[in-house]
């Protein structure tokens, strides 16, 4: 078991110094991908505060859909693409266009959370 600091701390950290330091002292190229490190722990970040509850319910969603005891979401998706693809399962599908909506709106939390139609897909 590790102590403090926890990954988590750490990445704010580090965050915080390009931020505050780094950014405010670079200019041109070493500015912009100072900035483009930043963007990608605090996608890091919100991947960690989000995933597991996002992903445990995408798993619930599939194991609905695809009435399956199945745990591991990767396989649960190849299913899915599976019962689509030999036409068993379509946008008609109670809950499918809901699961799909849903999957989406939770990848986009994580990676672009300032997408302008996230705040009404939520909806």
């Amino acid at each position: 078991m590790h102590d403090a600091p926890s990954a988590k701390e750490l990445i704010e950290a580090v965050k915080s110094f390009l931020d505050k330091t780094a950014m405010v002292q670079l200019q041109g190229h070493a500015a912009f991908h100072a900035r483009v490190a930043s963007n990608a722990l605090a996608t890091v970040l919100r991947e960690m505060e989000q995933r597991p509850a996002a992903e445990a319910r995408e798993r619930e969603r599939l194991q609905a859909l695809l009435k399956s005891d199945e745990t591991n979401v990767g396989a649960l998706n190849q299913a899915l693409c599976e019962e689509i693809r030999a036409g068993k399962l379509d946008l008609a599908s109670p809950g499918l266009l809901t699961h799909l909506k849903s999957t989406t709106i939770d990848q986009l939390s994580v990676d672009q959370p300032g997408y302008s139609g996230l705040r009404t897909a939520a909806r």
